[in-house]
């Protein structure tokens, strides 16, 4: 006797169709998984068994029963597959109809009581059951809100074995479940920070809307308490907010981690991560031995920020360099590779020297110039390449902290980003880039030309500062994005000095 279902496997941020088959025939009692179960997997063996028959239905016993998981050779992991095997088995002992198996796709972890407890993926799974067709999808109801954002297929929630095999054999009804976008996106509300909390810090708050505006990498540089971190984490609210699509690419990592809930179905917010400078560079650029995304990949369309980046592990810093680059990261292990996006904006911010008060006129400055050089040269010249923007973030003064705050709020100066946004996103839509910092040497010869007096200041800065070609084509690319915040289809000259401006460190070295 054979039964068959369809379930699913996550492949980075894909998905793969399984078909689960089930051979239960006489012969002597065997219960084996074929098919690249990893350990997860293979123990659904007891899992199904203890479920199958505390849900009083009969477990074959003395009879001999293959579970195959194809395509063969596509590994298999993961504890979703609980509720396809035992629903194979029992199509196979014809207690459960086929009429709906083939037009259906099942996945959930089985307690041994047979209750339903949430798996990651839904999201994933739901929308290559809308590419292969597929009009139907059991899952846990943990899991049901999460599916129910993508459109074309109904989502059945159910909390127990037995109510999804009453379901199939037409003996109960299950609702299925709906999410709307717009309304996941109306619920969301307003970001919790405000720039205008801030007081002063005028100039750095003019950096975080050029950063915002291009969507340009940014290098904090000022004593402890200067408002790095306070005006980092009040940067996600000046971009633009996530479009429909943009949302759906950045829950998908968040699906695989299984950190979504009926109560978030939906990244309706940019992300914003602060891992700890103790962070591996498996926790950061993701891996394991299944490859899982790390913290570059969580902070996907959004902001990466980076408290004390000297602190960080030299392997860990540079390991961020390519997926500044290319917005991709891939993981190669034995088994395979696997790529998972990682088009983040990265917000650093660092001390001027290791005691933190070179050139505060309040604090005293311990450090010798061979302190202060090793300190500044634990950041690589290729990863402060790569850094758009570097500015410096001086102490507050107590009259900033005291007098009211006149600043403006994030959702003002993001009306002017998402205008300069929008500027840059008909300039490229004939390309697969979505900002200025994303520009290639061909797109910066074609979009940043510049007048002879701004081409006299830039080879001026270049020959004085030792400006690198990546430095070089940083500043035209600020340049522009300082160009479309003022509604401008030229570069000018001054837009060129407020760029060069933004590099501190070159001046500094």
């Amino acid at each position: 006797m054979l039964g068959r279902v369809y379930t699913a496997s996550l492949l980075g941020v894909e998905a793969k169709l399984v078909e689960v088959e089930a051979d239960v025939s006489h012969g002597l009692p065997f219960f084996n998984i074929v098919g690249l179960p990893d350990p997860a997997v293979k123990e659904s063996k007891v899992r199904v068994k203890s479920a199958l028959q505390n849900s009083g239905y009969a477990f074959p016993a003395s009879k001999r029963v293959v579970i195959n998981l194809a395509p063969a050779d596509l590994r298999k992991e993961g504890s979703g597959f609980d509720l396809p095997i035992a629903l194979a088995m029992l199509n196979a002992g014809k207690i459960l109809k086929s009429d709906h198996l083939k037009t259906s796709l099942f996945f959930g972890e089985l307690g041994l009581d047979g209750a339903l407890k949430p798996s990651p993926g839904a999201l994933i799974f739901a929308l290559l059951a809308r590419e292969k067709g597929i009009d139907k999808i059991i899952l846990p109801s943990p899991n049901a809100r999460e599916a129910a954002v993508v459109e074309g297929v109904k989502i059945y929630p159910a909390s127990h074995l037995a109510q999804v095999v009453e379901f199939l054999n037409g003996e109960l009804e299950l609702k299925p479940v709906s999410s709307s976008l717009d309304e996941l996106f109306q619920k969301a509300g307003d970001y919790e920070h405000c720039l205008s909390e801030v007081r002063g810090q005028e100039s750095a708050k003019r950096a975080l809307e050029v950063a915002a505006g291009g969507g340009h990498n940014l290098l904090m540089i000022g004593p402890p308490g200067a408002g790095k971190t306070m005006l980092s984490q009040r940067l996600s609210g000046i971009l633009p907010e996530l479009g429909a699509e943009e949302a759906i690419e950045t829950t998908r990592v968040y699906s695989i981690l299984g950190l979504l809930s009926n109560d978030l179905p939906l990244i309706t917010h940019r992300p914003f991560r602060s891992p700890h400078h103790t962070v591996s560079d498996a926790g950061m650029v993701g891996g394991g031995v299944y490859p899982r995304p790390g913290e570059i990949s969580m902070s996907h369309n959004g902001v990466l920020f980076l408290d004390e980046l000297p602190e960080f592990k030299k392997n860990v810093r540079e390991a961020l360099r390519q997926p500044m680059e290319s917005g991709l990261v891939t993981i190669s292990r034995a088994l395979g590779s696997i790529s998972y996006p990682a088009r983040f904006m990265l917000v650093a911010a660092m001390n001027p020297c290791p005691c933190g008060y070179l050139g505060d006129s309040h604090h005293i400055c311990k450090c010798t110039p061979r302190q202060i050089h090793q300190y500044r040269s634990k950041i690589s010249g290729p990863l402060m390449d790569r850094i758009d923007l570097q500015i410096e973030v001086p102490a507050v003064r107590y009259r900033e902290l005291t007098g009211e705050s006149s600043g403006e709020t994030s959702a003002q100066i993001r009306e002017r980003v998402k205008k300069a946004r929008a500027v840059q996103k008909e300039r490229f839509k004939r390309s697969r880039i979505y900002c200025n910092a994303q520009m290639s040497n061909r797109q910066i010869q074609k979009f940043c030309a510049i007048d002879d007096a701004s081409h006299q200041m830039l080879e001026n800065a270049v020959d004085r500062f030792g400006i690198s070609a990546r430095g070089w084509s940083k500043i035209l690319k600020v340049a522009r994005t300082i160009a479309d915040l003022e509604d401008q289809e030229n570069i000018l000259s001054r837009h060129i000095s407020e760029a060069i401006s933004y590099r501190i460190l070159d001046r500094a070295s």
